[in-house]
């Protein structure tokens, strides 16, 4: 990958403080529409985006309508970001409330910690964060942005209701110290990875290939595993945290990453138009088949 020139990451981080600096304030039908506008900006400029998100409705046999989802569901979530750091014990249950939080309950009188299997579903930036003011704090996973000022900016915004931030690549000594500790950690696991770090489950009924990361540290800290995730309610005019029943764990790494796949995917089935249908989720494909993109 070819370096970025501190130029480009400037004037990146001066245009998105700017943009969510016009979203942070004011009604939030008027933020919405402006962040609207923000999100079709993005489909324009990149068009690969909506190219991306149309191959990926047809694979999977999903109504093409979808795709204009993807890009409300953005807009909301611009809106939900450039106003987190507003929120608090105070007002969180203005904007989110629980469903399923027994399952957290359960999994925390277990004792051995609490793994949360989650994706780019609804507003994911807003789950761990809101859950940390509604519950305890947790840790979350998260892989750093390539724009050093932006990531400086984001993650200190995710921290600020008292998360803990750890790095993908060295993330494992602090997930384990954090489930010893009996406490929650949060890991995308909804994401393509390459061939040498991953493996190959069905996912909408396509070969996807995973990370197994998950799923074995699963079986070597005996974690409860819940598939967490916020959607948006549009008879609440709020987000629900949903926790969904805890996933079983054999410790065969293939069916337990497997079993997490399947809830992801029962997820966005529930519902389908905030996912994020952009990401090339099947573009890594077994030796010998053709890409998919």
């Amino acid at each position: 990958m070819a370096e970025r020139s501190p130029q480009r990451n400037r004037v990146e981080y001066t245009l998105a403080r700017i943009a969510l600096g016009t979203l942070a304030y004011g009604p939030w039908t008027f933020s919405y529409g402006l962040a609207w506008c923000y999100a079709q900006a993005l489909r324009l400029a990149v068009r690969k985006l909506s190219r991306v998100a149309a191959r990926n409705l047809k694979m999977t046999d999903m109504a093409p309508e979808l795709a204009s989802g993807v890009w409300r569901a953005i807009a909301r979530q611009l809106v939900v970001f450039a106003r987190m750091g507003r929120i608090d014990q105070s007002n969180v249950h203005e904007w989110i409330r629980y469903e399923g939080f027994e399952h957290f309950e359960r999994a925390k009188a277990a004792g051995k910690g609490v793994l949360f299997a989650t994706l780019h579903l609804g507003a994911w930036e807003l789950s761990a964060f809101s859950h940390a003011l509604m519950a305890e704090p947790m840790h979350v996973v998260v892989r750093p942005l390539d724009n050093p000022f932006l990531d400086a900016f984001v993650e200190a915004r995710r921290a600020s209701s008292g998360n803990t931030i750890l790095g993908k690549k060295e993330a494992a000594r602090g997930i384990f110290q954090a489930l010893r500790d009996n406490k929650a950690v949060g890991v995308l696991v909804d994401q393509n990875v390459g061939l040498d770090e991953g493996i190959f489950v069905n996912f909408f009924g396509i070969k996807a290939c995973v990370s197994p990361t998950f799923a074995k540290l699963a079986a070597r800290t005996g974690a409860t595993v819940i598939p967490g995730y916020a959607i948006w309610s549009p008879e609440e005019r709020k987000f629900v945290l949903r926790f969904d029943p805890p996933v079983g764990i054999t410790g065969n790494t293939l069916i337990d990453t497997q079993r997490v796949q399947n809830a992801l995917e029962r997820a966005i089935r529930a519902y389908p138009d905030q996912w994020l249908w952009i990401h090339r989720r099947w573009k890594t494909r077994p030796p010998g088949e053709e890409p998919l993109y």
